[in-house]
């Protein structure tokens, strides 16, 4: 994103909550403040900081316009070492026979809008290690959702990541870590009702409804150590971000339903990710939300 780009957002953002540039910072609410030690690695339609230890984002965020949901290019499912990423990001080896999806953090449904919007959210820096259940079901849904918002509002800026803490579980030679939780907070700047809400998603199989993990922006930040909206007035950031309302929000009933389920007929069909009595990884292809065949589980 260029600087007159994120100049231009700005403006415009604080137009439409009435809010003075007098005292603030040149910044953009997508982005959450900043530590001392962290770099900000910009990438076409989204930002991010990685997390070394980790080998995975700690944050991705980004604005989506309902322009931008309409998508011109399609997904190039060419995944990538990110080469902004001084110590290097984790890669195709690390993920190979590990039985998790590489999940997008800033889906590439989000980013169709543009050839290198779409190129760039396949580097590994956007991704993390997700059970095929979570990634293909609660988690697309709750992406879905967070489309038909931007449609709905016509912009809104989205942190989303996984929660990173001492002690997970990790896969492939760089040891990228297995995420226990996953977090996605969400900014409405519509006039008149400005509002905000957040997301804590185990990352496993889930038929419950979105709301059932709806939380304040402000839980994700105690569980997160992230401050996430920080450019808002101290006034609007407290009401915001300490706000749980969700009937405030209009939610789409057929991708945010209570059973949650997509046909199967829907999903393209990906390899199990069980093992077999070998120890490989079976080659059976399957179209089951939690990502097995029929023998190692699949429902």
């Amino acid at each position: 994103m260029s600087f007159q780009s994120i100049c231009f957002k700005t403006f415009s953002l604080f137009l439409l909550l009435g809010i003075s540039f007098i005292g603030l910072t040149q910044s953009t609410y997508e982005l959450p403040k900043l530590l001392k030690d962290e770099t900000l690695i910009h990438h076409s339609g989204f930002a991010l900081v990685y997390d070394e230890p980790y080998e995975q984002a700690k944050w991705v965020a980004y604005e989506l316009t309902s322009k931008e949901t309409q998508s011109l290019y399609e997904r190039t499912n060419h995944f990538l070492a990110d080469p902004k990423i001084a110590t290097s990001s984790a890669n195709d080896a690390d993920y190979a026979g590990s039985g998790y999806d590489r999940g997008h953090l800033a889906p590439a449904a989000d980013m169709g809008w543009s050839e290198a919007s779409m190129i760039d959210c396949f580097y590994y820096s956007n991704m993390s290690p997700q059970v095929p259940g979570f990634n293909r079901g609660i988690w697309k849904r709750l992406e879905e959702q967070v489309r038909d918002w931007a449609v709905d509002y016509g912009s809104i800026y989205i942190v989303t990541g996984p929660v990173l803490k001492s002690g997970l579980s990790t896969i492939g030679s760089n040891q990228v870590a297995v995420p226990e939780l996953y977090y996605k907070v969400i900014l409405d700047t519509h006039p008149g009702h400005p509002q905000a809400i957040g997301f804590l998603i185990p990352n496993a199989s889930s038929t419950e409804s979105l709301t059932s993990y709806a939380v304040t922006v402000d839980a994700v930040e105690k569980v997160t150590g992230i401050d996430f909206f920080y450019s808002l007035p101290d006034d609007k950031e407290t009401q915001l971000e300490g706000t749980l309302c969700t009937a405030c929000w209009q939610w789409s009933v057929h991708k945010s339903s209570s059973s949650g389920s997509h046909s199967s007929s829907d999903r393209p069909a990906v390899q199990c990710s069980g093992t077999t009595k070998a120890g490989a990884r079976c080659k059976r292809m399957t179209k089951s939300e939690n990502g097995r065949c029929y023998q190692h589980g699949g429902n």
